[in-house]
Parts: C-alpha cells; structure tokens; sequence
C-alpha cells in the first residue's frame, strides 16, 4: 500500500483509508460486530493504517468498535474521529461548546481503547462558536498529549482560514467525488496554499458511482439515502448517464466503476486520502486495487471531458442537513 502525507506537519497514511460509519450507520442494518472487526482487520492487513469514525455514528458504537478491533496494532494505525454534537446525536444538533469537546474527547479515548486521538475533527461547524475557541481547545488537548492532529469537516474557506491560525489544521473532511466536485472552485486552491490534507469522504457517491445502484433499487427503511434528494427515484435514473460513462471507461481500462473514480481521485492532488466505506470483503479487495492504477494525463483529459457534460441532478443533502453545511 502506498503512503501518503496529511499536511506539513507530516502525518503518514495509507494512500486509501477505510471509512468506517457504514459498520453501524446510517445505511440501516448493521452488519454482525464479529464480520465487521474482521474487515476491519482484514483492511489492515492489505496495508490501510488509516481508520475514520466519529462519536455520532451509532451513536458511540463506531468508536467502540474501532476500539475493539485496532486494539492488537494500534500504534501502527491512525484513528480519525470527530465531535460536535449534543449528546453524539446529530438529530440533536451542534455543539462544539469548550466542555463538550472535553467531555466527548475524554468518552472517546476510552471508547478507542487508547491514550491519544491521532486526528480529531470537527463534525460541523457550530455556528454559535467561535471557531477560534474551538481551535483553541483543541490546541489545550493537543498539548495535554490527548490529541495529535487537529482536523475540520465540511468547512468553508473562512473558517478554515481562522482555525488555521490559531491551530494548524491538519486534514479537511469533505465530500468529493465525480459527482460532486464543488471542492475544485475554492477549497482545494485553499488547501494547497496553507499545505492542509483533504480527505473525501463518499468517494463513491454514496455508493452511486458503483453501478451497483439504479433507479429500482430499494433502501432498507433506516437508510439516509432515502432523506437524500439526489437518490430520489427520479435523480437516480438521470443520473444513470454518469454511471454508465465511468462503466464504458472503465471497461476500456480493465477496471471497475469504483476503481476509477478512486484513482480519478488520487491522480488529483498527493495529499488528497479518499476514504471509502464498505460492508464487504470483497468491495473492500476491490477498492484497495485502485491504488495500483494509475492514470495519465490522457485518461484524466478523458474522464474529465466527458464528466464535465453531465449536469448530475439533486442535491447531496436533506434540507435540514444542508444547512449545517459551513459556507
């Protein structure tokens, strides 16, 4: 597996991390803890060092399963997790307060069976503080030794800009992928100048970009897809024309859907660790094989090209979660 560096200030990952929400959240069912220990074994043993969760995924249960299950390495991985929820709930809203971050940090190294969090995110910025003050506690608890790596998810610019200042920010969480490249207009200039990592998450559009979902497919009733009005039945089926185009490529190019809009991905910038989620040892085999394709300037210009004459229809988000997105 190839290594990749977060920021200047040097954190080393594998090229693809594993996004681990979907092991018991958000896509309904949960797969049975001993498979999902496995797979996460399983990824790092094919070299993934690089592990992501949160305290609202479950809530809580994600972390104790990351906990469980990197126990028997852990100081040859790299956990991610993220605060800023009342109660670890999202339902609930924001709340980066200074004593919950402390409150929630403290849980989660616990949870995590460890005595330090490699990279701490925020979830969302919470509008009713000041992220000067939430970078600021942060920095108390990186030089407490509780913390290693200060990180945001789904910021803006500005408020980028003003944590940087008070604490280098060493990853931004954010969505990216072939369908959704809003990142490329502001936030990627705005990363390679302060020397920032991006770390997309739904590399896969959600699983979208797989061809493995179409317009009859049906989601198990706890799944978030269905608040999502880029899933809606209709958007599904005029977005099907993205899906195809990246089957056709990816046909002449001996790979699958999803391996080429991972290496799309890690042909955009060395710093970017998408970090794709799975359920299934066999998609989890079939993503890591990405990292060995590598793209040239021709098939970038290609994929490029063509992508760029799809409009894809239906916002990536819920109203309600909209608005918790920082601009």
């Amino acid at each position: 597996m190839q290594k990749r560096i977060l920021g200047k200030s040097g954190l080393e990952v594998s090229a693809l991390g594993l996004g681990c929400m979907g092991l018991s959240f958000g896509y309904g069912i949960s797969i049975e803890k001993d498979d999902a220990i496995k797979l996460i074994r399983t990824a790092f043993e094919r070299g993934v060092t690089f592990f992501d969760s949160a305290e609202a995924y479950g809530p809580f249960a994600n972390e104790e399963l990351l906990g469980e299950a990197l126990e028997p390495f852990r100081n040859e991985v790299v956990i991610a997790t993220k605060f800023g929820f009342k109660e670890g709930k999202t339902s609930l809203g924001t709340d980066s307060s200074r004593e919950n971050i402390r409150s929630m940090t403290e849980a989660a190294l616990k949870r995590l069976r460890t005595d330090v969090i490699d990279l701490l995110y925020q979830h969302r910025v919470d509008p009713n503080v000041p992220i000067e003050d939430v970078a600021g506690t942060v920095k108390d608890l990186i030089r407490e030794g509780k913390v290693k790596h200060f990180g945001l998810s789904e910021a803006g610019i500005k408020t980028i800009r003003k944590a940087h200042a008070v604490q280098p920010v060493t990853a931004l969480q954010s969505e990216y992928s072939l369908w959704w490249r809003e990142p490329e207009q502001e936030i990627l200039p705005t990363l390679e100048e302060l020397a920032i990592g991006f770390v997309p998450f739904s590399p896969l559009g959600k699983g979208f970009l797989t061809g493995k979902i179409d317009e009859n497919t049906s989601f198990d009733k706890n799944d978030f897809r269905n608040t999502v009005p880029r899933f809606s039945e209709e958007n599904r089926k005029a977005n099907q024309v993205l899906v195809d185009l990246l089957g056709r490529i990816a046909k002449d190019m001996n790979a699958t859907s999803a391996q080429i809009a991972l290496a799309w991905l890690l042909a955009q910038k060395p710093w970017i660790v998408p970090i794709p989620g799975t359920t299934k040892l066999h998609r989890l085999e079939e993503n890591l094989a990405s990292v060995e394709i590598t793209l040239s300037p021709y098939d970038l210009k290609e994929v490029n090209d063509a992508v760029s004459k799809i409009e894809v229809q239906g916002v990536r988000y819920s109203e309600k979660a909209q608005k918790m997105i920082d601009r």
